[in-house]
């Protein structure tokens, strides 16, 4: 059980949840795992199948504490909420800054911003503890965009500029592999079809990363699909890919480069179609999901709200915090910043 920003986290497998007087029990078999006053929670977000008894959800549903529930990977299953409480308001107040130029362009820059600085920092690590010249240079130039980022007046301008520090951080990333070459080395970003085994790793784990966060985006109550930075889309979770801007290369990247260099991974898990395409089979696909299960439980202290959380949920934290600020709560959205 973890509290951050008045919700409720529960990420065991096995936990059932119970209510005893004022309070939400977690229950693991027979023995109690942990309580909570449900005075001061706004939601709970349960990863389990095992469920929640009727008593806590009419507690919860007369306090107007929202239930959620995902899978013990993180996919979405459902959110209920009170009968005075819903999505409406804050769904509008999203919904209107989407269509309020500068404020959905502020919005739009902090991803930008944290998505350079994290890619930065990346680099920064390598040059830390590896000797790398044109890394280094790269890392320099995505020091210097950050401020014409910052200046941006259109979206069009700010496209420009992360595009072209897109280009110069993979124009190193093969600089970053370290081990087992022969197999990954990479030429650049190759995206449907992925044609190499590191573009088809990075694929797949973008993937997993944007479910997670549109999961996050529900249990807030936030609509995914309507984004600031990417166009609205039939069908394309757009405030989604917005947020997965700023944790890619930190949360992302990073885990690949390390199945990568650490030789978790290995070459012979790839096929190549007629086509070009690099496709992982089977056996890759339940190794590399075992280990980013792993790196979720991995910890770290969130650079905004100085809690020690972990990277697991980070997406959760960042999809509370853009809430509060579509709410009023905070004068600005608090990107993540890595360092």
């Amino acid at each position: 059980m973890k509290k951050l920003l008045n919700t409720l986290y529960v990420a065991s497998d096995n936990g059932y949840l119970a209510l005893d007087g004022e309070n939400v029990v977690l229950l693991e078999g027979d023995r109690e795992a942990g309580r909570l006053p449900l005075h001061n929670l706004e939601g709970i977000v349960s990863f389990g199948y095992r469920g929640t008894s009727p008593a806590l959800m009419g507690a919860c549903m007369d306090r107007n504490i929202s239930l959620c529930y995902l899978t013990p990977q993180g996919r979405f299953l459902a959110r209920v909420s009170g009968r005075t409480r819903g999505n409406v308001i804050l769904r509008q107040q999203q919904y209107d800054a989407s269509r309020e130029g500068e404020k959905s362009l502020e919005i739009a820059k902090n991803c930008i911003l944290g998505k350079v600085h994290n890619a930065r920092w990346v680099l920064e690590r390598a040059v830390r503890d590896h000797r790398m010249q044109r890394v280094k240079a790269a890392a320099d130039f995505l020091k210097h965009s950050t401020g014409y980022i910052a200046g941006c007046r259109t979206k069009e301008q700010l496209r420009g500029y992360e595009g072209e520090a897109a280009s110069i951080y993979f124009g190193v990333f093969d600089e970053l592999i370290l081990q087992q070459k022969k197999d990954f080395s990479f030429e650049g970003r190759s995206k449907r079809p992925p044609t190499d085994p590191v573009n088809a790793m990075l694929s797949f784990v973008y993937t997993l990363l944007a479910n997670q966060i549109t999961s996050a985006l529900e249990c807030v109550g936030l609509d995914p699909y309507v984004g600031y930075l990417h166009t609205d889309r039939p069908g394309r979770a757009s405030l989604s890919l917005d947020l997965i801007e700023e944790l890619r290369a930190v949360l992302a990247d990073r885990f690949v480069l390390s199945l990568i260099n650490k030789r978790i991974v290995t070459g012979k898990n790839f096929t190549r179609k007629e086509n070009g395409a690099v496709l992982m089979d089977d056996e890759l696909r339940k190794r590399v999901l075992a280990e980013w299960q792993n790196r979720k439980k991995e910890t770290l202290t969130h650079p905004y709200l100085g809690e020690k959380i972990e990277w697991g949920m980070v997406p959760f934290a960042q999809a509370m915090l853009l809430a509060r600020y579509l709410r009023g709560d905070l004068d600005a959205y608090p990107v993540f910043l890595w360092k």
